[in-house]
């Protein structure tokens, strides 16, 4: 029998803007891991709670479009929180 889990969103109280590295993780072998920094744990307050626990949910478009009409359906229904945007790029060394 599935138990229902109820979801609070967390909404940030500030803007939030940072740049970061991923972790290389050995066991999956890939570049997989993203460590939250500080300015996120100020934020988001609630992730220090030990006890707790805490999932996400990640969706990627394809088109500006998609993501167009996607934001339009959150902002049509309040209860949703703000997305999260994460931008992925590939570094490479410049000589």
């Amino acid at each position: 029998m599935n138990s229902m889990i109820e979801k609070k969103p967390l909404t940030p109280r500030n803007v939030i803007d940072i740049k970061g590295r991923m972790i290389y993780c050995e066991r999956d072998h890939s570049w997989n891991l993203i460590r939250l920094k500080k300015e996120v744990l100020n934020e988001f307050y609630q992730l220090k709670e030990m006890r707790s626990k805490f999932s996400y949910h990640m969706v990627y478009y394809r088109s500006y479009e998609e993501l167009e009409k996607a934001l339009k359906e959150l902002k049509k229904n309040r209860d949703i929180a703000l997305p999260f945007l994460v931008f992925l790029y590939k570094e490479k060394e410049v000589s």
